[in-house]
């Protein structure tokens, strides 16, 4: 909350100024916004589609969910035909009628993915002017709730809500207490007993991924009602479940977003650690990062068969895979060999759930892992940088000669050289037909060249043509600018 940001959105009038100067108001600073737009944060500024960009309209900027402009004050602006998708509270402090409130409120109602619901917080009571619209806008035979004179009814009955939210609890609890985990022991217990609690409720969400999403989207369904029922006095005995769900969920995604493999071995590791004597010497000792190449794969199977989050591990393990394979997709195209041996890894996860699949699959994708930082260090011995070798993949055939080899090699870093010189700092050249039309021809003509070109006697005139099209493909994906936002220094998982 403290990194986001709010700007004033009205229409503006005459003498404004000096009418909201009265009141130790500058709105000058907020016209400038509207005017000029608001500032990219450098963490925006790094991804593709963001690259080169210093600002953007303040529209736009509180459309994308990823700046942190996320609170409007508005007025006579943004209130009908704005579409926001993510937005989800609306405070109303100033009374609103017929077509102009139903719209406003449909600002907070647009489905949107992690979003459960809109919210509607009403400081000045537009509840009789919401049920007349409703009346109005919605019509009467839609299963109103005995509101007079034909209006309908827009809140539930307060019973209603707490059932509703009682519901959604015990489908929780249900789903918990079927896998061997207790949403009682989160809620009583303290200590170490509560966080084994927390580890056995992840582990049955964990079971498979479709059972890791049902569960949070039954927790979202709790979070959501609550929210209804915030008001309504009867909703404190709801609390204590409504929190030790919250934990669970927090914790599922905080593994989501900081799992790395380093701190999976270690945890496993600790197991095994916690079982023996430790040399005080050695405390604090084990800090540098593991080399995933020299795994003693022996040691960790052991360590693995004695945790208690088989499946939470083998969940964070997939999350971190899942991250940097997407980045070598995004890097090379023909690595798609990886996303297939992957996704049966997982296929066979999910078929069986024993203890010898589990385990088989942690294995396997601990070897995978293995193989993608082989794949990730290739570039190096192939004596090449990761952009050439994306080129070099795309032009080589099978069965070459090492001194052919030499010279697709060659041609990868000299025609990527030469393209990137000449033609990819042109400014938006991928919008632009007459751009994009002079990329094409550049590597075309690049790879037929007599002097420059692929080896006639080993490419045949089809052989050039399809290379240089998958050549400039690639070129058109990855280059959106110079240099290209998909490069760069390696993110560690």
């Amino acid at each position: 909350m403290r990194q986001s940001r709010i700007a004033v959105v009205v229409s503006e009038e005459q003498g404004e100024v000096e009418k909201f100067r009265k009141w130790s108001l500058d709105i000058t600073v907020h016209r400038r916004l509207i005017k000029d737009g608001m500032d990219l944060p450098e963490e925006m500024r790094k991804k593709p589609q963001f690259h080169d960009m210093q600002s953007m309209e303040l529209d736009n900027a509180f459309k994308e969910e990823e700046h942190p402009f996320r609170i409007a004050i508005v007025c006579a602006m943004w209130l009908t035909g704005f579409d926001v998708p993510s937005l989800s509270t609306l405070y109303l402090d100033k009374p609103l009628k017929a077509h102009t409130l139903m719209q406003a409120i449909a600002r907070a109602n647009r489905v949107n993915e992690g979003k459960n619901n809109g919210l509607i917080v009403d400081y000045c009571g537009v509840l009789k002017n919401l049920r007349k619209a409703l009346a109005t806008f919605a019509g009467t035979g839609d299963g109103g709730r005995g509101g007079k004179g034909g209006e309908t009814e827009p809140a539930k009955p307060e019973e209603e809500l707490l059932a509703d939210l009682a519901e959604a609890i015990a489908f929780v609890r249900e789903f918990l207490t079927k896998r061997g985990a207790s949403l009682n022991d989160i809620i009583t217990l303290t200590g170490f007993a509560r966080n084994a609690a927390i580890l056995a409720a992840k582990e049955a969400a964990n079971e498979n991924d479709e059972t890791r999403k049902r569960f949070e989207v039954m927790c979202r369904a709790v979070f959501t009602k609550f929210k209804a029922c915030i008001t309504v006095e009867g909703v404190n005995p709801y609390r204590g479940d409504y929190s030790a769900i919250n934990i669970v969920y927090k914790s599922l995604q905080q593994d989501r977003e900081k799992a790395d493999i380093t701190d999976i071995i270690r945890q496993l590791h600790r197991v095994v650690d916690e079982a023996i004597e430790t040399m005080p010497d050695c405390v604090g000792e084990d800090l540098k990062p593991y080399d995933i190449s020299r795994i003693d794969f022996d040691r960790l199977r052991k360590e693995f068969e004695r945790s208690p989050a088989k499946r939470t591990t083998v969940q964070n393990l997939k999350m971190v895979i899942e991250k940097r394979l997407e980045r070598l997709l995004q890097q090379n195209p023909l690595r798609t060999d990886f996303q297939r041996h992957y996704e049966g890894i997982i296929a066979e996860y999910n078929r069986e759930k024993d203890r010898v699949t589990i385990e088989k699959t942690f294995e396997d994708l601990l070897r995978f892992v293995s193989d993608m930082n082989e794949e990730e260090n290739r570039a190096v011995r192939e004596g090449l940088d990761e952009e050439s070798l994306a080129v070099f993949d795309l032009l080589k055939k099978p069965d070459l000669s090492a001194p052919e080899i030499r010279r697709i090699k060659a041609i990868a870093v000299e025609l990527l050289e030469t393209i990137k010189e000449h033609k990819l700092r042109i400014d938006h050249w991928r919008d632009k037909e007459a751009t994009r039309d002079a990329v094409r021809q550049a590597i075309h003509d690049f790879l037929w060249n007599d002097s420059t070109g692929l080896p006639v006697n080993q490419y045949t005139d089809q052989d050039v043509q399809a290379r240089a099209e998958e050549v400039y493909r690639h070129v058109y994906r990855v280059y959106p600018t110079v240099p290209s936002p998909y490069y760069g220094s390696a993110v560690v998982a």
